[in-house]
């Protein structure tokens, strides 16, 4: 079974491992959220990117939530004693990541060749591969002004209530190499428990994968980001009640409206209006049992 999951953020990473650890892992296609990259200390940095490609190569720092494990801060330390900028965190494991990154793309290689590499070097045999090679990026209009991703979510504390997002260079944006394929070549597609708005949004704001899902043939199952219609960590409860109008299942599917057939939503959620089947199970994951616990829910509808 081909399974191709659409992922972004840290849940969508945690997710993205359950699943291969029910499909083998050369089966799935992660298709990941670019919308976060951003420039630092002079390195292209691809957030998602890397939590998926850590978290694959069983290097994800999860009591931190984010970044490698047994990170080493050295560089960052000299750089704030330089009073250079230390608002992103940038760890000494992490960092020869993305000067590899940033040296391949100013030599004119493209996102999803270098990740194929780094993926190749880690050993990891899911196929991993950005929404676009194209720039694009997330941005949140929100009262205090308008905000890059990082700048909004990072640097302030994601505190400003948002207004609206938009994905400066969706619209020219094609699919990266090898999405296209992999979505028309999918037994199944998956959007996992990422924020709608700022990790999911960006790589359907690419109008070649947005079409693949909206004239689908095969099962899409999205996975709801909340419990109890609050999120487990980050802003998505916020953002879908101010943007959506709440937190219900109804709201989150109301984001991927005509793009999926049923919503993974937690026994706590009442799913009252809900026009997409309802998949209902515990969606907290912990620990690699409930990982699994998760993926196998949302595949079930395949395997019926």
């Amino acid at each position: 079974m081909k399974v191709v999951v659409l992922t972004g953020g840290v849940g969508g990473a945690r997710f993205l491992r359950g699943v291969v650890d029910v499909v083998p892992p050369a089966d799935v296609t992660a298709i990941v959220n670019v919308g976060d990259d951003l420039e630092v200390l002079g390195v292209h940095v691809s957030p998602d990117m890397d939590s998926v490609v850590y978290g694959l190569a069983g290097l994800a720092d999860d009591a931190r939530g984010w970044g490698r494990r047994g990170e080493t801060w050295h560089a960052l330390e000299t750089v704030n004693a330089l009073d250079g900028p230390t608002w992103f965190r940038l760890g000494d494991r992490d960092l020869g990541l993305h000067l590899v990154r940033t040296e391949a793309l100013r030599a004119g290689e493209l996102l999803s060749e270098i990740t194929r590499r780094i993926t190749r070097a880690f050993a990891i045999e899911t196929t991993v591969l950005p929404a676009t090679d194209d720039r694009l990026r997330t941005w949140l209009d929100t009262p205090a002004g308008q905000f890059e991703f990082q700048e909004w979510f990072v640097a302030r504390g994601h505190r400003d209530e948002v207004d609206a997002v938009r994905y400066e260079g969706g619209a020219q944006a094609t699919a990266a190499s090898g999405v296209p394929e992999a979505l028309e070549a999918a037994d199944v597609l998956l959007i996992a428990p990422s924020n709608p708005y700022v990790s999911i949004g960006p790589i359907l704001a690419v109008r070649e994968i947005r079409a693949a899902l909206a004239r689908r043939r095969v099962p899409c199952v999205a996975v709801s980001p909340l419990i109890g219609g609050r999120a487990v960590k980050g802003p998505a409860d916020r953002m879908l009640a101010r943007l959506a109008g709440g937190t219900t299942p109804a709201h989150v599917a109301s984001c991927y409206a005509g793009l999926i057939d049923a919503l993974v939503v937690d026994e706590a959620d009442d799913t009252t209006g809900l026009e997409v089947e309802a998949i209902v199970t515990s969606t907290l994951m912990t620990d690699g049992a409930s990982r699994r616990s998760v993926a196998e829910a949302a595949l079930g509808m395949v395997a019926a």
